[in-house]
């Protein structure tokens, strides 16, 4: 049974995980930075362009610079490094000659390509029960929701 102070070392134990996470997640982003695999934004659009695709929607340059909140011509560079490397294309828009879609190149894309991590991330949820695993992620969506309300 668990007594208040053990729930409240579990609370606050809970907190610097999520804290170290942070820390963590910001290190990995500084190094990716500096040519340690897609960018966060590389990796963000993929994820964009894929859910787009699965729900049938179709994804243009500026919907993602709009996605992303980031400039068209930062998206541009990006699009350009994903299509050499394979893992987008281009099509046109059927309605407007001036516009393109972004399409994914290998709808069968593992991606663990675009982010090795998450195999790994995965891995370790399969390791947890149902329960476990619906608890951590309605936490973690918290957690999401609190650091996307910060400073907005």
């Amino acid at each position: 049974m668990t007594t208040p102070t053990d729930t409240g070392d579990a609370i606050a134990e809970a907190v610097r995980a999520v804290e170290r996470l942070r820390q963590s997640e910001s290190r990995l982003a500084r190094r990716r930075q500096n040519a340690c695999g897609p960018s966060e934004n590389a990796r963000a659009a993929m994820r964009y362009i894929l859910e787009c695709t699965d729900e049938g929607e179709s994804v243009t340059p500026t919907g993602i610079a709009q996605h992303l909140g980031v400039s068209t011509a930062s998206v541009t560079g990006m699009l350009d490094r994903l299509h050499a490397g394979g893992l987008i294309a281009f099509t046109s828009n059927p309605t407007d000659r001036r516009s393109k879609f972004v399409v994914p190149f290998d709808r069968d894309i593992d991606l663990t390509d675009v982010d090795p991590l998450s195999t790994r991330i995965r891995e370790f949820a399969g390791e947890l029960s149902p329960t476990e695993a619906e608890h951590v992620a309605q936490f973690l969506e918290r957690v999401r929701e609190a650091v996307d309300q910060e400073c907005a």
